[in-house]
C-alpha cells in the first residue's frame, strides 16, 4: 500500500494544535508551567474542544508509522526507533526543556528563586526535586515535561519488539486477529469507544494522569490502545472504509457529547467536588467524544484523499522538530512578554503566531546543520526527494518517486 498521505496530514495538525492549547494553558485556570497575571477562564469550553481526543489522535496515527517502519526494516527497527526517539528525548530534556522549568521556579518560588540560570542548571543536572511548594507538589529535574509523548511513544515500540520476539507468532496471530475481527463493519465505531468509556470512568478516578510512564496506568489504557488500533489496522481497509462512511455521524456525534460535557462542566464552580453521578456521567461524555472525534477526523481525512506535494513533504518533515521546540517558546515568550502588560485578547494570538514563527525559523536552521538534525528526530543527510508526477529535467530519465513511511 502506498504511503498514508491522508494520516500525514492528520499528523501535521494535531501537532499544531498543540500551539493554541498549549498558549491556552498559560490563560486558562488550570496549573501550568507559567500563568497569566491576567486569567481567562471563559475559555477553558474551547480548551475542553480538543482536549479528549488530540493525543490519542497522535498515538493512533504513529502506531500506523510504525507498522509502516517495521515492515519496511527486516532487522535493525529497535535500534533506528531508539535513534530517532532516545536521542531527542535526551536532548531535549537536558537542552530545551530546562527553561521551562527554571522559568517555573522563577514565577512560583515565594518570593523568586534567585540561583540564576547557571545555578538552576546545576542543580537540574545532580537531579532530584528543585524546589517543593507543598507536599508532593515539587518541580523536580531532568524531566521531560511536554516530550513525555515521545518516550511513550518509545516504550509502545520496545513492547512491540519484544512481544514480536519473546510471543509465540499463534498467540500473536490470535490477538491480532481478534482485535481485527472486532473492528469489521461498525465495530471500528463502537468497541474503541467503549474501551475508552470504560478507562475513563473506572480506571481514571483510582489512577489519574500523570506522564511518568511508570506510574500511569489510565494513559497506557487510553494510548496504548489507540497505538495498537493503528498499528493492527495500518494495512486494511475495511475499518478505514467505514469510517469514512461514517464520519459525517461521528461528527455529530463528538460535537454532541461536547455540548453536553460543556453544559456539565458549566454547572459546577469546583471541578474536584463534583458528585459521584454527574462525574460518571461526563467522564463517559469525555471517552465518547475522544473515539467519536477520531473516527470523524480519520473519516474526512479518507474522504479528501491528499496526494503528494511538496508542502506536505516540508511540513512532514518540520513537525517533529517543532514539536521538541515549541512548550519553551510560549513559555519563555510568555514570561517575557509579561512585563509589557499586553491584554490577553491581543497577547494569546502573538503568542501563537510568534511561537509559529520562531519555531520555523529553528527548524529552518536546525535542518542545515548536519550534527543538529539527529537531535531533533531528522536523518543525518538532507536528501531531496522527488515528488511522484514531477516534470523531470530536460533530458534526464523519468523516474517515479518514492519515500520511506
Amino acid at each position: 500500500m502506498q504511503r498514508r498521505y491522508d494520516l500525514d496530514w492528520v499528523r501535521i495538525l494535531a501537532f499544531a494544535l498543540l500551539v493554541p492549547y498549549h498558549v491556552g494553558m498559560y490563560y486558562v485556570s488550570w496549573d501550568w508551567h507559567v500563568k497569566s497575571p491576567t486569567l481567562v477562564p471563559a475559555i477553558e469550553p474551547l480548551m475542553i474542544l480538543t482536549a479528549p481526543w488530540r493525543l490519542s489522535l497522535l498515538f493512533l496515527v504513529s502506531g500506523v508509522a510504525t507498522r509502516y517502519l517495521k515492515d519496511k526494516l527486516a532487522v535493525g527497527f529497535l535500534r533506528q526507533r531508539s535513534w530517532r526517539l532516545l536521542l531527542p528525548l535526551l536532548f531535549g530534556m537536558y537542552v530545551v526543556v530546562p527553561p521551562q522549568a527554571y522559568l517555573e521556579l522563577v514565577e512560583k518560588v515565594p518570593g523568586g528563586y534567585h540561583a540564576g540560570y547557571l545555578g538552576f542548571m546545576r542543580q537540574y543536572l545532580q537531579g532530584g526535586d528543585l524546589h517543593c511548594m507543598a507536599p508532593g507538589d515539587c518541580i523536580d529535574g531532568p524531566t521531560w515535561n511536554h516530550l513525555w509523548f515521545v518516550a511513550y511513544l518509545w516504550a509502545y515500540s520496545v513492547v512491540l519488539w519484544v512481544a514480536g520476539r519473546l510471543l509465540p507468532q499463534s498467540w500473536r496471530d490470535t490477538g491480532a486477529g481478534f482485535l481485527r475481527r472486532a473492528c469489521e463493519g461498525q465495530g471500528v465505531l463502537w468497541w474503541p469507544m467503549l474501551w475508552l468509556v470504560a478507562a475513563r470512568v473506572l480506571v481514571a478516578p483510582l489512577f489519574p494522569s500523570t506522564h511518568d510512564l511508570t506510574d500511569d496506568l489510565y494513559n497506557h489504557l487510553q494510548y496504548g490502545l489507540v497505538f495498537t488500533l493503528g498499528y493492527l489496522l495500518a494495512k486494511t481497509d475495511g475499518p478505514w472504509e467505514q469510517l469514512r462512511r461514517s464520519r459525517h455521524g461521528m461528527l455529530g456525534l463528538a460535537l454532541a457529547s461536547y455540548m453536553l460535557m460543556v453544559v456539565g462542566y458549566l454547572q459546577f464552580d469546583d471541578f474536584d467536588n463534583i458528585p459521584a453521578g454527574p462525574i460518571a456521567a461526563l467522564r463517559t461524555l469525555w471517552g465518547v467524544m475522544e473515539w467519536s472525534a477520531i473516527a470523524a477526523i480519520l473519516g474526512y481525512a479518507r474522504a479528501c484523499n491528499p496526494k503528494d506535494s511538496r508542502l506536505l513533504r516540508y511540513l512532514t518533515a518540520a513537525v517533529f522538530p517543532f514539536y521538541i521546540l515549541h512548550q519553551t517558546v510560549i513559555v519563555v515568550l510568555a514570561h517575557n512578554l509579561k512585563p509589557l502588560q499586553i491584554v490577553p485578547a491581543v497577547e494569546g494570538p502573538l503568542l501563537v503566531v510568534a511561537t509559529f514563527g520562531l519555531c520555523l525559523l529553528g527548524y529552518e536552521a536546525v535542518r542545515r546543520i548536519r550534527w543538529l538534525r539527529p537531535l531533533f528526530g531528522l536523518k543525518r543527510e538532507l536528501t531531496a526527494v522527488p515528488v511522484p508526477d514531477a516534470r523531470p529535467p530536460a533530458g534526464s530519465p523519468r523516474r517515479p518517486g518514492s519515500r520511506p513511511a
